[in-house]
């Protein structure tokens, strides 16, 4: 047991700071209108939850904006190629979450006739949906009283609590005593608390005199509570290496392919490369041509660093295929991941 006696939050506090000071977001209702009788549509909530995963609400807003004007439901997403999700995603990292974004919205259509599930357990039967996405639609959609535990909340319970251990090792716990505070007005209550720590106990800063919570907060009774959660150790990233090869026809048109449906950066759009290895091959080049190194290209992913160096010629179009050849000034539109236009930015492109 890591955490003392818990004493439960404050939710009538908490959702009266909520109604004065929550955050406009395009994919939110309001308090006020929610206190109206408007309900949030879980295929904007769905939508953004999945988009936040691993990403700012800042990084994301645009995104989302760009998803609902080009599909504004579900029906339309389902239809949409997956290839034009997958170009529209590109940027926002962690792909597969837009493989199983389009996979869930085939589900929701083929197997709900397009309505979403109201229980967070009958959100977990559609695809890349798991625990924590299910109870933030059911909270915020349908006032479902589950708790919602994201790396924000995280953070604020490890403060309120003084958590003694890093967060994933009494995540149970934590989970148990949010869920005990949880108030009728489960979604307002999920939305606020999120709001608290982007905004009042955030990362580096805790303005504890303007938070709700701060009565029964531990760690600010006891100093400084930025100390909290503790950091668990983290084990050292592997370095993998490679080489990226970006060829170009006369006409400046670089040859672009698609990298393998599942594993990493799945479905996405790359220049032919080696094999990525602990210890960097000798360049293998793809094509004949007078082959210049350009520079090293260096992106982290989450369970390993990757060293790429990228090389780039002029080569003969006829001597390739699999892949397609893509216009220099049109490359924004394409499905690039990050890592690649790195790439190719390292190589006078993009």
């Amino acid at each position: 047991m890591h955490l003392p006696a818990p004493a439960p939050i404050d939710a009538p506090a908490v959702l009266a700071w909520y109604d004065r000071h929550a955050r406009d977001l395009p994919w939110r209702i309001s308090p006020t209108d929610r206190a109206r009788g408007i309900r949030p549509d879980p295929y904007r909530v769905w939508l953004s939850e999945v988009m936040l995963q691993q990403t700012t609400v800042a990084a994301v807003k645009n995104y989302f904006l760009r998803f609902t004007s080009l599909w504004p439901t579900v029906f339309d997403l389902a239809a949409a190629p997956l290839d034009s999700v997958l170009k529209e995603w590109a940027g926002l990292g962690y792909y597969a979450r837009a493989r199983n974004l389009h996979a869930c919205a085939q589900a929701v259509v083929r197997d709900h006739h397009g309505i979403f599930p109201q229980t967070s357990v009958g959100l977990q039967t559609l695809p890349g949906v798991g625990a924590y996405t299910s109870a933030a639609i059911a909270a915020i959609c349908f006032d479902e009283p589950v708790a919602v535990l994201d790396g924000n909340l995280d953070r604020v319970l490890a403060r309120y609590y003084a958590l003694p251990v890093p967060v994933r090792e009494a995540k149970d716990e934590l989970r148990a005593a949010l869920q005990a505070s949880v108030p009728s007005r489960a979604g307002d209550f999920a939305q606020a608390m999120m709001d608290l720590g982007a905004t009042i106990c955030a990362p580096r800063a805790a303005v504890c005199m303007l938070c709700p919570i701060q009565p029964g907060c531990i760690a600010t009774k006891a100093g400084d509570p930025t100390i909290y959660p503790l950091k668990a150790a983290k084990a050292e990233r592997p370095i993998r290496k490679g080489h990226a090869y970006v060829m170009l026809d006369a006409d400046g048109d670089v040859y672009l392919q698609s990298r393998p449906a599942k594993g990493l950066l799945g479905g996405m759009t790359e220049v032919p490369g080696s094999d990525w290895a602990a210890t960097l091959p000798a360049p293998d080049y793809p094509a004949g041509g007078e082959w210049r190194h350009r520079g090293r290209v260096v992106h982290i992913f989450t369970h390993f660093r990757l060293e790429l160096e990228v090389w780039s010629a002029e080569v003969e179009p006829d001597k390739l295929d699999g892949g397609w050849w893509g216009e220099a000034r049109a490359l924004k539109g394409e499905a690039l991941p990050t890592l690649f236009r790195k790439v190719l930015a390292e190589a006078g492109l993009a």
